[in-house]
């Protein structure tokens, strides 16, 4: 049964409601448990009349668990800058929030170690050192920062011990195993060389934020793991040393060739598809894979990035997202190497129109065995104030609501906003998305950072189609999530398909957990574990509506991948 069933479902209920009063209304798919969770923020970066450009820019997110007690927790990304002194205010510190037993989010003590208090943008997510607990990268405008996991939820400050010397601009970072060497290497995008004193005026000479064209673009690094605690700066040696205003990233075998590349979104200028050569070096085949550009041509903003197979033919296809004015863009994967833009055809591209789309997932909201999609949605320049903008001066001209599309089928999408809820009614100015089973029953819940400092918890109330499936996939060897394996559920006669990987959305880390929505299946026949050095191995099947934890070498018939 298609996701178009429970919103005819709600409509009928909302027609019939009108009728008797007595009648409750709806749920709506999401609502607002920010506050019930116990999050509780209050940072507006921006000081009265400041246009400080990465004031509109920042606001990160990572779940993932921090303290190994096997549930999800926050780290929220702030800055707060300090105009006369021209560097980051001592009160912004980010903020690391830690889930107790009770599904209550509190605030993790000072000596936790992990409140970073540069000027923080995004943040990525992964076990840096194959201990089992997972690092943090911070990516900051100014020098980064890197915390190694002590394994009991504390945190130390490593960054001059690993060898992180990025004082760049940074944007959206992540972690991906770029040599197949068993160690996770570090990507950073960086964005542009910006003066900080540097003042913009829109159409009307009132004052507003800078765009990116009047600033320099900057190369993006990458860092490789040595495997004793300390990265190596390569970025030169790799032939990545290419300027591009980058804020978006996404890691992925995008040519079938089984190493992994390296996919930019670039702010204005063409993405980069750095494809992984055999010495170790990129090259890029952005242009000649269809991803550099729109179908139309054109080079856009490239904010958010998220991966999917929206249509079901088992390859995972790419979205960004783009300013107002440019629609949102879908590349569908055709084959190895080979991407099209079949945006408008699939129902995104009039209703993204008119909205800055920055933060992105797809997930299966209502459980049917369809990929569905949220954009936050958050201006970057100043326009006319929406009606309902309740953010005070400054920040109402860039508010706008957020958008869920509803996967129909085959990958053919309808925007839902009455049934919604909260997560598309509010006018917010958001930009960093993470999406995770916060509360673990099962379906996928969403957090979404906003540039004035705060922060949405919405969680997943959306009436259910099927059963669902939650699946880690461990390395023994390496003690940690396998990240960049595949895996393919397959029920009756569809296979379901996800990457390992925490690096995705606009300068934001996701849960490394996969969830599969199964739609009526009440049994899995089997699952299959592509491993990220080509091997292939098989585990039984079984029950539905479960977490489960795939351990290499313990599944069955394992064969090389040709």
């Amino acid at each position: 049964m298609r996701s178009l069933v429970v919103i005819a479902a709600l409509l009928l209920t909302a027609c019939s409601g009108s009728e008797r009063s007595d009648h409750p209304a709806p749920t709506p798919f999401f609502v607002d448990a920010t506050q019930a969770w116990g999050v509780d923020v209050d940072l507006d970066r921006a000081a009265p009349g400041n246009y400080f450009m990465p004031d509109s820019m920042t606001g990160g997110v990572a779940i993932f668990d921090a303290d190994g007690d096997d549930d999800l927790d926050l780290y929220l990304v702030h800055g707060r800058w300090d105009v006369a002194r021209r560097a980051p205010a001592p009160d912004g510190a980010n903020r690391l929030l830690l889930q107790g037993d009770d599904g209550v989010f509190r605030a993790a003590p000072a000596a936790t170690g992990a409140g970073d208090a540069g000027y923080g943008m995004g943040v990525a997510v992964g076990d840096a050192d194959n201990d089992g607990d997972l690092d943090l990268y911070i990516t900051n405008y100014g020098p980064d920062a890197f915390y190694r996991n002590r394994g009991d939820g504390t945190f130390e400050d490593a960054t001059a011990e690993a060898g992180i010397g990025n004082d760049a601009y940074s944007a959206s970072a992540g972690f991906f195993d770029a040599d197949a060497d068993g160690w996770l290497d570090i990507f950073v995008t960086n964005y542009l060389d910006y003066d900080s004193v540097r003042e913009a005026v829109d159409a009307s000479g009132r004052p507003d934020y800078a765009g990116p064209s009047v600033s320099p673009a900057v190369p993006d690094v990458l860092y490789r793991n040595n495997g004793d605690g300390t990265f190596t700066d390569i970025t030169e040696a790799s032939g990545l040393a290419t300027p591009g205003r980058g804020l978006s990233v996404i890691f992925d075998d995008l040519d079938g060739d089984g190493r992994i590349d390296i996919y930019v979104g670039n702010d204005g200028d063409p993405n980069f598809a750095w494809i992984r050569q055999a010495d170790g070096s990129y090259v890029d085949r952005a242009a000649e894979m269809g991803l550099a550009v729109n179908g139309n041509g054109r080079a856009e903003a490239a904010m958010g990035i998220a991966r999917g197979d929206v249509d079901g033919d088992g390859a995972e296809d790419l979205l960004i997202t783009h300013l107002v004015q440019e629609t949102n863009t879908l590349y569908r994967r055709l084959g190895p190497g080979q991407f099209f833009d079949e945006t408008m055809g699939r129902g995104l591209a009039g209703p993204s129109l008119d909205r800055t789309g920055v933060g992105t997932a797809f997930f299966d909201l209502e459980l049917d065995g369809d990929l569905d999609l949220f954009v936050a949605n958050g201006r970057m320049f100043r326009r006319r104030t929406l009606p309902g903008a309740s953010l005070g001066d400054h920040w109402n001209p860039y508010a706008e609501p957020n958008q869920l599309f509803v996967n129909r089928g085959e990958g053919r999408f309808v925007e839902v906003a009455e049934d919604c809820g909260p997560a598309c009614d509010d006018l917010e100015v958001s930009r960093g998305l993470a999406a995770g089973d916060l509360d673990r029953d099962g379906d996928v819940d969403l957090v979404v950072a906003n540039s004035n400092g705060s922060v949405r918890l919405y969680r997943n109330e959306t009436p259910r189609q099927g059963h669902w499936l939650a699946l880690r996939a461990i390395d023994p060897a390496l003690r940690r999530d396998a990240v960049g394996a595949r895996i393919e559920v397959q029920l009756d006669r569809r296979v379901l398909v996800r990457t390992v990987t925490a690096a995705r959305s606009y300068f934001s880390s996701a849960d490394l957990t996969t969830h599969f929505g199964l739609g009526k299946a009440e049994r899995i026949d089997r699952i299959a574990v592509r491993w990220p050095d080509g091997v292939i191995e098989h585990f039984d099947g079984g029950g539905v509506d479960r977490f489960r934890v795939l351990r290499r070498g313990e599944g069955r018939t394992p064969s090389r991948d040709g």
